[in-house]
């Protein structure tokens, strides 16, 4: 019987977090799809993946839908420094939304796992560095981080 590896998608996938976690994945033998635009994501932060057979570098942005066929979604991609959010608001909130519901649409389509991540700054501006998980944050609804 042949081994069949988990196919993973993670959009984002050449930002910080994105880059360190497809390291991680292709690590424990998953097959690896990197989506990202490269709105802050960089290339050279999964060139190194590159060479890799398990690993596939798409440019695409999941504003969009992606009809591709993986067992997990780890979707992970959106501005997440007020520097580059606040620099395309309505670019970022798409991201967030529609490339949500495109990530959920693809999961539910394919039968696919899927965890969506989110940023420290939904806690607004906080006052506790850092933030434990039992911190509610210092929201401004009307300020320039909403």
């Amino acid at each position: 019987m042949k081994d069949v590896r988990q196919r993973v998608l993670v959009t984002g996938g050449a930002g910080f977090l994105g880059s360190h976690l497809c390291e991680r994945l292709l690590e424990t033998g998953c097959e690896v799809l990197c989506a990202d635009n490269f709105y802050t994501g960089r290339r050279q932060n999964v060139a190194h993946l590159l060479g890799n057979p398990g690993f596939e570098l798409l440019r695409h942005d999941i504003t969009f839908s992606l009809y591709v066929e993986v067992d997990a979604i780890y979707n992970l991609a959106c501005p997440a420094s007020p520097v580059h959010y606040q620099f395309d608001p309505v670019q970022t909130t798409k991201t967030s939304v529609h490339g949500a519901i495109n990530m959920l649409g693809l999961a539910k389509r394919v039968k696919a796992r899927i965890l969506q991540a989110s940023t420290s700054e939904v806690y607004g501006d906080p006052e506790v560095h850092p933030q434990r998980e039992d911190y509610w944050g210092r929201v401004n609804p009307i300020g320039y981080r909403s």
